[in-house]
């Protein structure tokens, strides 16, 4: 588990939070810690590090959108601190404070650089999906067919974006460097290429079937083997099931988000099932047995006499299979004791009789719970 602090906290905006907030918090934070206002303060340099990695991701609605979903988990791949790639155009926009400070570039003060001209290759985009199960299917696992539309490598060119052929040309506006330099007084400052993005390169002659893209969108079918102990909300990573990247980068992942519907019967609590139960008073009374229905086969409970209206009985190992293999739940039953409504007379004669033979006077006022509320109190 990630020790990391939640972005939305270290920059100290909300979830909802509109992209000029979130730059404006980002500003205030990188004036205050910024190592050069603050040499020798590795505590300073740390937080400024940590404010950069936050807003270089909230700024970028693809990979915030990826965060808010998925978290920390689903940005492998996708930023810095041990992520394939580092863009520092997202701070283009703060000249003022970085680019008076910094003698270095962004990728340099983090031990990192910027990737996009040693390869011009990227990772493609990962894709996210809800799908709905039953209880039963999410208890047992289950395989199912979905289809999803996704960026796939152009046949014509293979990735390449280039017309069969042809050959990239040098940017001329960075001489293949992918980054443009220039001095602002005694600080260098490097920023990435506008022209070729970065890639030190550009498309003289597209593909006309991708139209120089290196990738075209088609629908595929996938065979999903859903574990079984999967619960609502449970997150499963399907690696290289993205969309493809270019030209030639590694595919992105599919993300599957389990929702489990509503069981008529059973509650789900993590691996435990819970379920409720009527019973005649006359069963709770004398005992009896009773078949219970599990997610695999039937079970039958006994009842013991002198049963009470919200007793609850386990039946040991009918909860839910663990997702990881660590055994299984239980299911416990709670007992509600149902009263009948549609007594015959000869009934009604019966049961009053039985109080008779009980003590009980149905026609006097039934002081014992007072009695035992003064218990409490006194």
């Amino acid at each position: 588990m990630s020790s990391k602090r939640e972005y939305y906290e270290v920059l100290g905006v909300r979830r909802d939070s509109s992209s000029e907030e979130i730059k404006n918090a980002f500003r205030q934070m990188a004036l205050k810690y910024h190592p050069d206002r603050n040499p020798g303060n590795k505590e300073a340099e740390e937080r400024f590090k940590e404010a950069a990695e936050a807003y270089s991701v909230l700024a970028d609605q693809d990979k915030k959108s990826v965060y808010d979903r998925f978290g920390l988990d689903g940005l492998r791949g996708e930023g810095f601190t041990g992520f394939s790639g580092f863009d520092s155009s997202v701070f283009e926009d703060f000249q003022d404070i970085l680019g008076n400070f910094f003698s270095f570039s962004f990728g340099d003060f983090f031990g990192v650089r910027d990737q996009q001209r040693r390869s011009a290759s990227r990772r493609g985009r990962d894709l996210s999906l809800e799908l709905e199960l039953t209880l039963e299917e999410a208890a047992k696992g289950v395989d199912r067919e979905i289809k999803l539309t996704r960026a796939e490598a152009c046949l014509v060119c293979r990735g390449t974006r280039l017309r069969p052929g042809a050959k990239p040309a040098v940017c001329p506006a960075c001489q293949g460097r992918g980054q443009v330099r220039y001095q602002q007084g005694f600080f260098a400052v490097a920023r990435t290429c506008s022209r070729c993005q970065g890639a030190g390169e550009i498309i003289s002659a597209p593909c006309e079937n991708c139209q120089g893209s290196g990738r075209v969108r088609q629908k595929r079918g996938l065979s999903l083997k859903i574990p079984a102990g999967v619960d609502d909300g449970t997150r499963l990573r399907m690696t290289g099931e993205g969309e493809a990247g270019v030209p030639g980068g590694t595919r992105g992942d599919l993300y599957v988000m389990i929702r489990v519907k509503k069981h008529l019967f059973f509650e789900r609590e993590k691996n435990d099932l819970y379920c409720e139960i009527a019973i005649s008073f006359i069963q709770a009374a004398l005992g009896t047995r009773v078949a219970i229905p599990t997610l695999e086969e039937n079970e039958v409970l006994r009842i013991p006499p002198a049963t009470q209206s919200g007793d609850i009985f386990r039946l040991k190992g009918k909860g839910i299979r663990d997702i990881g293999g660590r055994g299984k739940g239980d299911m416990f039953i709670k007992v509600s004791v149902k009263t009948p409504d549609d007594l015959s007379k000869e009934q009604r004669a019966l049961l009053q009789r039985f109080a008779e033979l009980r003590g009980e006077n149905l026609d006097s006022v039934d002081t014992s719970i007072l009695n035992k509320v003064k218990n409490i109190i006194h």
